[in-house]
C-alpha cells in the first residue's frame, strides 16, 4: 500500500458458471471479482454507491486495464485486493490484485468519474467526496 491510499480485500471461490469448458475462468468474470472487492471497499469505507446516488451523483467506469498473469480454475479459492489511489480529481481510481496461493494471478485498474443525475460530467470533486477524503486522510 502506498502512502495516501487505503486498501481492502475479499475472499472468493471460483464457481462452475464462471468457467469455460476447460474449467478456466472466462476473462470477463475477473471484472465481476473486481466489482465485488470494490463494492465491499466502498461500503466499509463509507462511500457506498447508494450513498453517492443519494447525494445526486453516479460514478461510471470510464477506463479499465487488466493484465492476466495466470489462470484461475474451477474451485480455486482466491483473494482480491483493492487499493484506492489518492487523487485530487473528481475520480475514483482503484488498483486490484488477485492472488491464489500467494501467486499473483492478475493486476488491474479501474477509473470512475462523477456525473450528475442527468449524466453530465462533474469536473470538480463533490463536497461529500472532499469531506470523505479529509476524514480518510487522503
Amino acid at each position: 500500500m502506498t502512502p495516501g491510499s487505503i486498501s481492502n480485500s475479499i475472499k472468493l471461490k471460483v464457481r462452475f458458471h464462471e468457467c469455460d469448458p476447460m474449467k478456466i475462468v472466462w476473462h470477463g468474470n475477473y471484472y465481476k471479482y473486481f466489482e465485488e472487492a470494490r463494492e465491499k471497499f466502498v461500503r466499509q469505507h463509507g462511500l457506498s454507491y447508494l450513498n453517492v446516488e443519494e447525494k445526486g451523483f453516479y460514478t461510471p467506469i470510464v477506463k479499465t486495464e487488466c493484465e492476466y498473469l495466470a489462470p484461475l480454475k474451477y474451485g480455486d479459492e482466491f483473494e482480491v485486493f483493492v487499493t484506492y489511489e489518492r487523487t485530487r480529481a473528481a475520480k475514483l481510481i482503484f488498483h486490484y490484485e488477485i492472488k491464489f496461493e500467494d501467486k499473483v494471478i492478475c493486476k488491474a485498474k479501474t477509473i470512475q468519474v462523477f456525473t450528475d443525475m442527468s449524466n453530465k460530467l462533474v469536473l470538480y470533486p463533490p463536497e461529500f467526496l472532499q469531506e470523505w477524503r479529509k476524514k480518510m486522510d487522503l
